[in-house]
């Protein structure tokens, strides 16, 4: 039953995922594979520890009144020679042999209540991970004010933790695998505490988003870590499934809870409050998890990839850089040009070397499928949407509306809500009418939600833009779980992990480039709108860059003039600043139309009948 447990994962964190091992790893085949090794795969796939019925290896061997242990014996055979042959193993940490020999069910009942206990403490803890993916949103406007950070730098605030976390993902989860699960984990945790206490007391931007990107590391640990601690410790499928269940709730609980959670916050606490809160949260979570989680590793876990993991976020920290820093160098000045241009030779090269490597991060062969690719793709869209309409929602409901960012968190909750309300929906919606129709579909409400928003004013109110904040949460509720279960359908069932982390990694770049793209769009409109008017008045250079540099600037130095230059200098501002959102809106409806198109001509409604091998390296596309 791959594609539950993979929806509920993916839609409950919506950012951030398992890395591959925490559920299996890619296996690049030299050869065919004999009937017999696929024998001894089905067999590992029924897990080879103490919770395997005597069902699964029956049907495999056809032994009825034998004991498991001598029915699996063959199929232990043909498992070491394929992993001999391979030169890698292919339980991904899960199902290991070596790991979990028959003789360990009696220490397993000894910790069957621990392990509950050890899922609480790994939920808590990722509890502050999955919450600092919305609860920063609400906060942008406040940094503006304290900070007098500019939207450019707000930018980096928010994908300096969005990129490192994406790129490490994949890396952390074979750090964890083979150097300890628990060790890792813990690590993260640390390290994501102490990244937390120096974003919260940083005295400039620039601290700040050395400090988010701090965060990142330390999340990109904790997060494959903590699903591959609770595949490891709950051997039973059924109980595994309830916990996997748990994890990804908690995940949602706190994407939900974030924007509340940072309002209240900031209504009685200093800005830096947002990010103090994950500091008792990571001290409690360390002690507990060194007394009551489980260490445990796979010495045959597949090597990490640091040359790759840097690779990435080198080329993508470029070219977000490029993006993002366009509208205050210019879109063709020669250093974004450059820039750019550096980015994306060393994404090539990243992808050179994952094609040459004996253990890439990312296996770029799963993306021949076309079920994988696009189902990957539309992820990345949906999110794009979701994620760069937040950004700017956030800033327009206070700085346009008037607000707090205790009102503002609250008005955030609809997209959070009809999310969470719709995900579930999604796999059945699928089996009724097709992956092609609802992801499709998904992209196009997307889409519809951001036309809609795109058209707020001056003089709009809560209720004009209540409407497009619904559609894109109902749309990216569609989305996600349809598409996870697509590109999930494509794996054989020992890489049922590279497409959770794949997935992971959709959701955090998306996001990243719909913040960057829809907010650099926002400053470009937003300064040639008020460059013109202040011209003639020869405003100082620091006075000057404030005010162009946010909307907050901007009402600032209107409210210190006061008068009627004050307010006609504010209105300047929401204007300007309303007309760059609609356009970072309207570009962000046009790119999720285009996925949409995307999706109902490419993506096949059903999944392939062929066997699980062909889908990895397919020859014939998959039927529609």
């Amino acid at each position: 039953m791959r594609a539950p447990l993979s929806g509920s994962t993916q839609l409950a964190s919506g950012s951030s995922y398992p890395a591959r091992h925490a559920l299996g790893r890619s296996t690049r085949r030299r050869g065919p594979v004999s009937p017999d090794s696929w024998r001894a795969v089905s067999c590992g796939a029924h897990g080879m520890s103490d919770h395997v019925g005597v069902r699964g290896v029956d049907r495999v061997q056809g032994t009825g009144g034998r004991s498991w242990q001598e029915a699996a014996r063959p199929c232990l055979r043909d498992l070491r020679h394929l992993t001999a042959v391979g030169g890698r193993g292919l339980d991904g940490g899960m199902t290991n042999v070596r790991d979990v020999p028959p003789t360990a069910a009696a220490p397993e009942g000894r910790r069957a209540g621990n392990r509950w206990i050890a899922l609480v403490v790994l939920c808590v803890s990722l509890l502050i991970v999955s919450l600092d993916n919305t609860i920063l949103n609400v906060a942008l406007p406040t940094l503006v004010k304290e900070l007098e950070a500019t939207t450019t730098q707000l930018q980096w605030i928010v994908d300096a933790y969005a990129l490192v976390f994406a790129g490490l993902m994949l890396v952390s989860g074979s750090s964890a695998d083979r150097f300890g699960r628990r060790r890792v984990f813990t690590t993260g945790l640390a390290l994501f505490g102490a990244a937390s206490a120096w974003a919260a007391y940083s005295g400039s931007v620039e601290m700040l988003i050395a400090a988010r990107a701090g965060m990142g590391v330390g999340a990109a640990m904790m997060m494959p870590a903590t699903l591959s601690i609770i595949t490891d410790v709950f051997r039973d499928p059924g109980e595994r499934r309830r916990a996997i269940g748990i994890w990804a709730g908690t995940s949602g609980l706190g994407i939900a809870i974030g924007p509340v959670a940072g309002g209240l916050l900031l209504e009685r606490f200093w800005w830096g409050s947002v990010f103090w809160v994950n500091i008792p949260v990571a001290l409690i979570g360390l002690v507990c998890a060194q007394l009551l989680v489980p260490d445990s590793s796979n010495a045959r876990a597949l090597r990490p990839d640091p040359v790759g993991a840097a690779l990435s976020i080198a080329g993508l920290g470029l070219v977000l850089w490029a993006i993002i820093e366009a509208p205050v160098r210019g879109w063709t000045s020669g250093v974004v040009l450059g820039a750019g241009g550096a980015g994306l030779v060393v994404l090539v090269c990243f992808a050179l070397w994952e094609r040459a490597s004996s253990h890439p991060m990312l296996d770029l062969g799963f993306f021949r499928a076309r079920r994988f690719s696009i189902a990957t793709s539309s992820v990345s869209l949906a999110m794009f949407g979701l994620f760069g309409a937040l950004f700017v929602l956030t800033q327009y409901l206070q700085f346009g509306l008037g607000y707090t960012a205790l009102e503002t968190g609250v008005r955030i909750l609809p997209v959070a809500g009809l999310l969470a309300v719709v995900a579930p929906l999604s796999p059945v919606l699928v089996r009724w009418a097709g992956t092609k129709t609802v992801v499709g579909t998904g992209l196009l409400v997307v889409a519809g939600g951001l036309w809609q928003l795109s058209g707020a004013d001056t003089a709009s109110a809560y209720g004009d833009v209540l409407g497009g904040m619904m559609l894109l949460g109902l749309g990216a509720g569609l989305v996600v779980p349809a598409a996870l279960d697509s590109l999930m359908g494509t794996l054989p069932p020992g890489d049922t992990g590279v497409g959770s982390a794949t997935n992971g990694v959709a959701v955090q770049l998306g996001g990243a480039l719909g913040v960057a793209i829809v907010g650099s769009l926002l400053t470009t409109r937003y300064q040639d709108r008020m460059g013109p008017p202040l011209r003639p008045y020869r405003l100082p250079q620091d006075v000057s860059d404030s005010v162009l540099g946010s909307l907050g600037g901007a009402l600032a130095l209107a409210d210190r003039v006061g008068g009627t230059a004050g307010r006609m200098l504010a209105t300047l501002a929401r204007s300007a600043f309303v007309s760059g959102m609609g356009l970072g809106l309207l570009v962000g409806a046009a790119v999720a139309a285009g996925g949409a198109l995307l999706a109902f001509l490419a993506l096949p409604s059903r999944p392939s009948r062929q066997h699980p091998a062909a889908a990895v390296h397919p020859g014939p596309e998959e039927p529609e």
